[in-house]
C-alpha cells in the first residue's frame, strides 16, 4: 500500500474543508501540468487525462477509499511529467529507437519523481512514489529500480495498466491504434509478468465500465477532451 498521509501536506490542525479546498488545488494543478505534457505531441492529447480516470476507476474497484483513489488519479495525470527532459525528436520518433534514445526514454519515471519531490504535499500523498515506479513491472523487469510485486506501489501498479490500455488505443507514431478489446487481450496476457493480477482482476470486473469510458475518449477527437469528472 503507498502512503497516503493527506495530513502531513496540510497546516497542523487544518479543518477538513481546508484539507478538500488544498487536494482539489492539487488535482487542478495535475490536471494542468498533465496537459502541458501531453501537449508536447499531438498522439498522446489526453492520454494523462485517460490514465488518470483509468486509474481511479481501477483503484476504487480495489477497495480503495475516496481519497487514496483521488491519490492515484492526481498521479496518474502527473505520471508522464519527466517526458519535459526527453528530446521532442526521441518522443516522436516513428522508428525504433536506438539505445541511446531509449536509456533517454526510460529516465522520464526518475525525472518525473525528481521535479515533483519538493511539493511535499504530493510526496506525503504518494504521488511522488507512484510517479516513480509506473514502469516498473511485477515480474521485476522493470524500470527504473527493478522494483518486483508489492514492493511497487500499489498506485504504480494501477497506473501502469491503465497507462498501457491508453497508449494500445492511441495511435502513434510508430503504430496504429489498437481496437479495445486486442488492448484488453495484451493486458490480459501481460498479467502475472508485466502486471498485477490483482489488478487486472478488477479491470476485467469493470470491463464494460472501462470500454465506455475508452470509447468517451476516442469519441471526442484528437485535440479535444471529454466532458468526464
Amino acid at each position: 500500500m503507498f502512503d497516503l498521509a493527506l495530513s502531513r501536506g496540510t497546516p497542523a490542525g487544518a479543518a477538513p474543508a481546508a484539507q478538500d479546498a488544498l487536494l482539489a488545488q492539487v488535482h487542478e494543478l495535475a490536471a494542468a501540468l498533465g496537459r502541458a505534457i501531453d501537449a508536447k505531441d499531438s498522439h498522446t492529447m489526453a492520454h494523462s487525462e485517460e490514465v488518470a480516470e483509468v486509474s481511479k476507476l481501477l483503484a476504487a474497484g480495489l477497495g480503495l477509499g475516496p481519497a487514496q483513489a483521488q491519490a492515484v488519479h492526481v498521479a496518474g495525470h502527473l505520471h508522464d511529467i519527466g517526458k519535459i527532459g526527453v528530446p521532442d525528436a526521441v518522443l516522436g520518433k516513428p522508428g525504433r529507437l536506438t539505445a541511446e534514445e531509449w536509456t533517454r526514454m526510460q529516465a522520464h519515471p526518475a525525472m518525473g519523481a525528481d521535479i515533483l519531490a519538493p511539493l511535499s504535499c504530493l510526496s506525503a500523498m504518494g504521488v511522488v512514489a507512484m510517479v516513480r515506479a509506473h514502469h516498473e513491472r511485477f515480474d521485476g523487469r522493470g524500470y527504473p529500480d527493478g522494483l518486483a510485486g508489492a514492493a511497487i506501489p500499489l498506485g504504480a501498479r494501477i497506473i501502469a495498466v491503465a497507462d498501457s490500455l491508453s497508449a494500445m488505443l492511441q495511435r502513434r507514431p510508430y503504430r496504429p491504434a489498437m481496437g479495445f478489446e486486442a488492448a484488453r487481450k495484451e493486458i490480459v496476457a501481460c498479467a502475472g509478468s508485466q502486471f498485477d493480477p490483482a489488478v487486472v482482476a478488477v479491470f476485467l470486473r469493470h470491463e464494460e465500465r472501462l470500454r465506455r469510458l475508452a470509447a468517451t475518449f476516442r469519441e471526442a477527437g484528437p485535440g479535444r477532451r471529454p466532458a468526464v469528472s
